[in-house]
């Protein structure tokens, strides 16, 4: 596996240098399988007796992410699994002295520390030693007493095979319409990636760490299946992304974890079922929270599992089971409508809000809704913010109009901003601004609507393109049969499934006539910091279609007099113009020959 980032002076030599790690194997054998789950307590003892309460950080996010499901009349109850050195409860009860926190973890270490605690009281904390898989909660909670289960970064270190009986103990004592607020490693995480490259696996997605502990990475489509088949109904789930920059290395690392939000449902489940509803109609909801701008109803399908948790009635018993059927087809449609600006399916964004954010490039000024920074991390769509990578190409337009003007422009997976499309359309012929999320485009439509000119709404076009779809290329086609001379991306190199299709998608796209000006030739140009994809696997993909690499930036000092974008940065060449040091750009042109090129 090649390295994902690389230090600047790699990216400036002439010669690209490949960092090869030798390939992993089948993982760890059966006996060491079986000595993880049996030493499992002890690894974590151990884990605790070295790094004592030095290693995790307090959890202040979860006042900003949940606050609103802690407070309530008479004060909450709230387990908190896998308490570890207490880091989550303190801090939440410093915010919400009123809840009371049932607290345990299968380490004793972590719960002595817990009641070490300056903070700690037995009047507000009750913290016990429990295995979620093997030891009955309800022994230490009472049934059905606790509001709010959280479990933040704890299931992660079950075996997946016991992931199911930790979820029934949880649910045992958890009220009806009670929650699990959780937060854990997302497939396709640094760490992850890290272990891939190393003889640690234990399973699909499970690992074990060099300390003997593990970590199992959950995809969406994952933890809403465990959480569904154990009784509970999925009210958010979503992706979170973070970008970690080490500015003295000038890497950057790539962190996903998964958030979501499940319910116990009541026999009710406070929908309040009218006459209307049993006689075939559907039940609206009127969500009133978060700022009103667009009106949108969203449909959920009810599993059949689920609907008989809720009115109580077993479809494998045939007495009642055509009517049970009956039930299920009148609410197992229930329409919910809620009125915020759409930023993801599948997400609760009522909670999420947009926010205007001012951006200025020479006399050029742009008001922007995006995605509010504090919620952007637990948004799974990437085209909600505003990128370093478009603020870098954005001023580069700016400040060399040739490259635009009079010129038919795609931008691809250009995002909410769209400013590198908008920039473009002031001097260029036609910009088509694309991307393949549905929420991403309706906002991106809102702020071109929003910043430009009469005049130059015409000239811009925004469309769905999802890169390898011949329906949506051949529709774009439509709308410019020549072709493209000018391609830009900025932060589409992330994925490594993406790659492939991205330069297969630009190679139809791209015009095969040559243009006069500062670009000869038809031209790819991508902006991004690398990732998850590293540099040479980016430009073996463009070769298979026909791209060849032009130029480059930054470039190496031999080469930068002739480079073809030397001239673009004598103008931005400082720091409060160039975002991030890790930023680089390629220049693509295709090859004179089409021979050996896949269109």
């Amino acid at each position: 596996m090649a390295s994902n980032s690389s230090e600047s002076g790699e990216q400036q030599a002439a010669t690209t240098k490949i960092q090869i790690y030798p390939a992993a194997n089948s993982g760890i054998s059966s006996f060491w399988k079986d000595k993880y789950e049996k030493d499992a307590k002890k690894y974590w003892d151990i884990f605790y007796k070295r790094h004592q309460d030095k290693f995790f950080k307090d959890r202040h996010y979860l006042d900003k992410e949940w606050g609103r499901h802690f407070t309530g009349p008479g004060g909450k109850f709230l387990l908190e699994v896998g308490c570890g050195a207490g880091n989550t409860i303190f801090p939440l009860r410093a915010t919400y002295p009123d809840v009371f926190v049932h607290a345990c973890d299968f380490s004793q270490r972590a719960i002595s520390l817990v009641k070490s605690h300056r903070e700690y009281s037995e009047t507000s904390v009750n913290a016990f030693v429990c295995d979620l898989t093997n030891d009955d909660l309800s022994k230490q909670i009472p049934s059905s007493s606790v509001d709010i289960v959280t479990m933040i970064f704890v299931l992660s270190a079950v075996s997946p095979e016991k992931m199911s009986l930790a979820l029934q103990n949880i649910r045992k004592i958890l009220k009806p319409n009670g929650l699990v607020l959780f937060r854990d490693y997302a497939t396709g995480d640094l760490a992850q990636e890290r272990f891939t490259c190393k003889d640690q696996k234990i399973s699909e997605n499970f690992y074990v760490r060099g300390d003997g502990t593990r970590a199992f990475y959950f995809s969406e489509e994952y933890l809403t299946h465990l959480f569904e088949e154990n009784g509970f109904v999925t009210e958010e789930i979503g992706l979170c992304c973070k970008q970690v920059e080490n500015r003295s290395r000038e890497l950057v690392m790539n962190r996903r974890w998964i958030q979501g939000v499940f319910c116990v449902p009541s026999m009710e489940n406070d929908l309040n079922l009218s006459k209307s509803t049993l006689d075939g109609g559907s039940t609206e909801i009127e969500v009133k929270e978060a700022a009103a701008e667009v009106p949108l109803t969203v449909e959920f399908d009810m599993s059949e599992g689920l609907a008989a948790q809720m009115f109580g009635v077993s479809p494998s018993n045939d007495e009642v089971n055509q009517d049970f059927r009956t039930l299920i087809l009148t609410v197992s449609k229930i329409r919910i409508k809620a009125f915020y600006v759409p930023v993801s399916p599948h997400v609760n964004v009522a909670t999420f809000l947009i926010q205007v954010i001012d951006i200025s490039f020479g006399d050029l000024n742009f008001k922007i809704k995006v995605l509010s920074k504090e919620n952007q991390h637990t948004c799974r769509s990437t085209g909600l913010m505003l990128w370093e990578s478009a603020r870098l190409m954005a001023s580069i337009l700016v400040e060399n109009p040739s490259i635009t003007a009079g010129r038919r422009v795609l931008e691809l997976g250009c995002g909410c901003s769209g400013i590198c499309s908008m920039i473009a359309a002031q001097s260029a012929h036609l910009v088509v601004a694309t991307d393949a999320d549905a929420s991403t485009l309706d906002l991106l439509a809102q702020n071109v609507s929003e910043n430009l000119k009469s005049t130059q709404l015409g000239k811009l076009l925004v469309r769905t393109l999802h890169w390898g779809n011949q329906e949506h290329i051949d529709a774009i086609k439509k709308e410019n049969d020549r072709g493209f001379d000018v391609i830009i991306g900025t932060d589409v190199t992330y994925i490594s499934e993406a790659i492939l299709p991205l330069f297969s998608t630009s190679a139809k796209l791209l015009s095969v006539d040559s243009t006069s000006g500062v670009l000869s030739e038809p031209a790819l140009i991508l902006c991004h910091v690398l990732r998850r994809v590293d540099e040479p696997s980016i430009l073996s993909a463009a070769s298979q279609f026909g791209f060849r690499l032009v130029d480059r930036w930054p470039s190496s000092s031999a080469s930068r007099a002739q480079s073809i974008m030397s001239s673009w940065f004598s103008k931005i060449d400082s720091k409060d113009k160039i975002p991030s040091t890790a930023l680089s750009i390629l220049y693509f042109q295709r090859v004179k020959s089409d021979s050996g090129c896949q269109n």
